[in-house]
């Protein structure tokens, strides 16, 4: 399980919503993501990731980075802890 800490005013970076005008929430990375690379090398998911947070302007760890590959490599869930301040 991972964890984040966002300011309120950035949530948007992390979560899709449809009144923001951001437009590049990891959220919506993750899921095209999980739904398109399911089964393949986390190697190959990891670079892919670290753009979407780079993207996003979120500062996610290697670690956490790398468990949310593993998930999306083998389908498994993924649990995100998000502390908003």
């Amino acid at each position: 399980m991972g964890e984040i800490s966002i300011e309120r005013q950035h949530l948007d970076r992390l979560l899709a919503d449809s009144t923001s005008t951001y437009g590049a929430p990891y959220q919506r990375a993750f899921a095209e993501l999980a739904e398109t690379r399911r089964g393949r090398p986390v190697a190959e998911i990891l670079p892919l990731l670290r753009r979407a947070a780079d993207n996003a302007l979120l500062g996610f760890t290697d670690p956490d980075l790398r468990e949310q590959a593993q998930a999306i490599s083998t389908g498994e869930p993924y649990v995100l802890r998000v502390k908003v301040a």
